[in-house]
């Protein structure tokens, strides 16, 4: 399935125009791509027992799944793993992310990391709303390798082998569920 909405991504460029500015918008195609994918998964009635996030247009995913949806009973046993890149974005999202977020009544305190919306911190909150993460690079950003530690949560350090369905299988088996 694609979650799609013309107005936000029917764009020659992903996330930046093409003298690497920053898209003002970014903020809310991330609201929207997470509530997207988590209002059709509860559209089609499937109750996820791993949802694994990649990149930063999801990391606002675990925030909503552990907030916003919270009561939702097809997600009470669903954990999120989290996978961390080297690849971030330079610059900050839209200064009003938050208030954004607290719309849907999110409460402050839940989103302190987001006090500067920039790569780091968007991880960091997809982080702290996740129950695993996998470091999916030894070039990961090492505020971020950093974060992961305090959090105390299961980690999976694979570095591009070849064989990563079976060590991810793996880890969400023994580690995760």
């Amino acid at each position: 399935y694609f979650i799609d909405n013309e107005e936000y991504f029917k764009r020659k460029a992903l996330y930046a125009d093409e003298d690497g500015n920053l898209f003002p918008d970014n903020d809310e195609r991330a609201i929207f791509f997470a509530k997207g994918v988590i209002e059709t998964v509860k559209k089609l009635n499937w109750a996820p027992d791993i949802i694994h996030i990649h990149g930063w247009m999801a990391s606002l995913l675990p925030l909503y799944l552990k907030e916003y949806y919270k009561n939702d009973p097809l997600f009470t046993d669903s954990k999120i793993v989290t996978s961390v890149y080297g690849s971030e974005f330079k610059g900050t999202l839209s200064d009003q992310l938050i208030e954004k977020i607290k719309f849907d009544s999110i409460s402050e305190d839940k989103l302190k990391t987001l006090n500067q919306a920039n790569y780091i911190n968007l991880m960091k909150i997809a982080i702290e709303n996740s129950d695993a993460v996998i470091l999916a690079t030894e070039h990961a950003p090492k505020e971020l390798a950093e974060h992961v530690k305090e959090k105390n949560i299961p980690v999976l350090k694979s570095y591009g082998s070849d064989n990563y369905a079976e060590i991810y299988s793996d880890f969400y088996r023994t580690e995760v569920l």
